[in-house]
């Protein structure tokens, strides 16, 4: 059963998944409160332009979100982090940084016991992200 990720976001939603699409490539759909058909929930005055879903699809990952329009103190998101992994380190290497780039590294990307490189760090938009390639899973001591 595949669990994915729904991210919320404070009027940036657009901005975010535009940078994703440019780091992991794949098909982009946004759709805006302006988008969507009269009818029962009037659009918040100014809120026209807050995306009501944005999916990412890519090698039959998805990621999906939203701007949360009820909420004017929208901060960093806290308690989870959204996880990328990959079979090759440099194309870790480069997610990894491509994230990090104005945002703030909490784990530089490191070789691990369980990973030739893993790292973690918030991006500029407030998403925290964990990166690692894949490895050798070793044995637990005995």
């Amino acid at each position: 059963m595949p669990f994915h990720p729904y991210l919320f976001f404070g009027g940036n939603c657009r901005e975010a998944f535009t940078r994703y699409q440019e780091i992991f490539g794949g098909e982009l759909h946004v759709m805006t409160m302006g988008d969507a058909p009269p009818g029962d929930h009037p659009v918040p005055p100014g809120k026209e332009h807050y995306v009501i879903h944005a999916a990412l699809m890519s090698d039959n990952q998805l990621l999906m979100a939203s701007d949360d329009p009820m909420n004017d103190n929208f901060g960093p998101v806290q308690g989870m982090m959204v996880s990328f992994s990959t079979p090759d380190a440099g194309e870790a290497k480069r997610v990894f940084e491509a994230l990090a780039e104005g945002g703030n590294v909490t784990q530089p990307l490191i070789e691990t016991f369980f990973s030739p490189a893993f790292g973690m760090c918030t991006d500029r938009f407030g998403t925290p992200w964990m990166v690692s390639a894949e490895g050798q899973q070793q044995q637990p001591p005995q």
